[in-house]
Order: C-alpha cells, then sequence, then structure tokens
C-alpha cells in the first residue's frame, strides 16, 4: 500500500520553450488509429447519459443519431428504453412521467412499457452501473451484440463522476482528439506537463502508453503513467497503469445526436471518470462521493471546453475539404 503522497516538484518552461511535438504528432499515425477504431463492433449500443440521470419518478430523453429516445425505470428498478414520440399524437414522452414502472405520456394519459403499441417500440437498454446505454439496430447497421463492449474498469469502491458536453462535430473527431495525446501540456498548459508518449499504437499492440504529470500547483504535480485504447468506433478510454490512482479509468463516449439548425452535425461528449486509489485515505473519502463528484465533473467539463474546440476544428475543416493531407 503506499506510504507517502505522491506529489512531485518539477521545473517549469515557459509555454512557448517547451520541447515542440509535432514532428512526433504524426497524421497518418492518428488516422491508422482511427481507422482500426472505427472498424471495430458496438453492436449497436450507443451512451446515452449517467446511471444516476435516469431516476424513477420521470423519463430521461435525449435525441441519438436523429432519432428520439426515453429511458426510464421500470418497477423493479431496472432500465427500460423506447421511442422518445408518443405514438398516439407525437407527444415528447420524455415530458412524461413513471407510474407503476410504465411511462405515461402526460397529453392524454397513454400508458407504454415493454409491448409494441401501434408504431412505438420498446428498444433494448443497458445500465452498467456508471452509463446507460441504447440499442439502435436501424441506425447501427452492424450485427447486434447483447451488451455494449465496455472496458476493464477498477473494483468496487471507486468514485466515479460523468460529464457531458456538446459540439458540432462528428464522433470520430472527438475520439481523433484523444488519439493525439501529443497536443497535452501545449493545449492543457493548466493541466498537463512533461509529457512523453513512451509508444504509440500498432496493428499488433493497439494502444499508446503516455507518461505525464497531472499538475496540482504551478510546480507541484502527480506523475503517471497511462495507456489510451479504443474498445469500440465511440469510446476511448484512459487507464492509469503506474503511479498515482493505478487502476482508475477515463472513458470518453462520443454519441451522435440530431443534426444542427444549419445541417452540421452535433455529438454528445460523455465522459466517465472512475477514480480508484488503494490509499486508505481514499477509502475514507467515499462517503464524501456527492461532493467530489462536482470537481471530477468540472475538471472533466474544463478540458473538454478546450477538446471540443480541437474537434468542432477538424470537423469543420474536413466538411469543407480542407483538412491537411
Amino acid at each position: 500500500m503506499p506510504s507517502r503522497i505522491p506529489l512531485r516538484r518539477f521545473a517549469v518552461r515557459p509555454w512557448a520553450e517547451q520541447e515542440p511535438t509535432w514532428r512526433d504528432a504524426k497524421p497518418a499515425l492518428i488516422e491508422a488509429a482511427l481507422k482500426r477504431a472505427q472498424a471495430r463492433p458496438s453492436g449497436n449500443w450507443y451512451v446515452v447519459g449517467a446511471s444516476r440521470e435516469v431516476v424513477a419518478d420521470k423519463p430521461f430523453g435525449r435525441t441519438v443519431a436523429g432519432r428520439e429516445v426515453v429511458l426510464w425505470r421500470g418497477s423493479a428498478g431496472t432500465l427500460k428504453a423506447g421511442g422518445g414520440s408518443c405514438p398516439h399524437l407525437g407527444a415528447p414522452l420524455c415530458d412524461g412521467a413513471v407510474h407503476r414502472g410504465r411511462l405515461v405520456c402526460r397529453w392524454h394519459g397513454l400508458a407504454l412499457g415493454e409491448k409494441k403499441f401501434g408504431a412505438w417500440t420498446p428498444l433494448p437498454a443497458h445500465d452498467d452501473g456508471v452509463l446507460v446505454w441504447v440499442r439502435l439496430d436501424e441506425v447501427g447497421g452492424e450485427e447486434p451484440l447483447p451488451e455494449p463492449v465496455l472496458p476493464v474498469r477498477p473494483p468496487s469502491g471507486s468514485i466515479d463522476a460523468v460529464a457531458t458536453l456538446v459540439g458540432r462535430c462528428e464522433p470520430e473527431d472527438v475520439v481523433a482528439n484523444r488519439l493525439d495525446p501529443w497536443h497535452g501540456a501545449w493545449f492543457h498548459p493548466y493541466s498537463f506537463a512533461n509529457l512523453r508518449v513512451l509508444a504509440t499504437p500498432t496493428e499488433q499492440d493497439d494502444r499508446f502508453l503516455v507518461e505525464v504529470t497531472f499538475k496540482v500547483a504551478r510546480r507541484v504535480g502527480v506523475p503517471v503513467v497511462a495507456t489510451f485504447t479504443c474498445p469500440e468506433p465511440r469510446t476511448i478510454v484512459m487507464h492509469i497503469v503506474e503511479g498515482e490512482g493505478e487502476g482508475s479509468v477515463v472513458e470518453t463516449h462520443a454519441t451522435p445526436l440530431a443534426p444542427a439548425p444549419d445541417g452540421s452535425a452535433r455529438t454528445a461528449v460523455v465522459e466517465a471518470t472512475i477514480a480508484h486509489s488503494s490509499r486508505r485515505g481514499f477509502g475514507l473519502a467515499r462517503p464524501a462521493a456527492p461532493v467530489i463528484r462536482p470537481l471530477m465533473r468540472w475538471a472533466a467539463a474544463r478540458l473538454w471546453r478546450d477538446d471540443l474546440a480541437y474537434a468542432e476544428r477538424r470537423y469543420a475543416l474536413r466538411s469543407t475539404g480542407r483538412w491537411p493531407d
């Protein structure tokens, strides 16, 4: 069990005097890793949001790839899902209510459950304890899988938090951002220092291995080694494999939404941070999870405000034929 606080002092170079990383961030390498990720099966599963967002007494709605979906809890607390438009007169079912495990439309009281009703159809849904998923076979067009493709997560007793942001881009732009670890200390100097990419993906070992210091103060941080992998086309996962928080995971999921009014693509970034530590103090902190989670969400949102600008820029260049060859 670790016995010392893992904070380290490190030298700080002026931002413009950092070692340039553009030579290492080869576009062909990033593109090849992206194409391998896109070729993996998803089983037509899409992340909708956090598990704790779907509560017992009201439905939760989202538009996924242009299709309205609604999720709610059945009488035993199990996750249910279906189309988001009432088959009677098209009311938004996300504005309805849940009564005795059934979804009730607030316009005329039509109650829907586990059976098809007219044009309305229940959808396969999955609650993994952190995130909720819905399967849309006609959207994904792949061979369906009974459950989503999930990465390895830390054991029970971890603290999880989920942040959701929306940008004008496609899921591939979100994944491509994370497949470029070289931008970390340049684009996020408030969070990262001393970033080194130790290994890059190949067809035989399709992962990044990165050494980085997470900044706590200007000259103080926590050094770790992390891997980045893509278990399916719309997900990229960071595992801390060495250093403080070993076993912790950050899952970044990209879910296509409905297009913007001007026709541009919109994507939700749903990022789940699952923190774990073998330190005794971490166990004592778990009861304070409701206080810690907002801080974890804030940290994720801070990074993604920058990274969505990256993803949106990539999409804007691709969609207008200006992406560098």
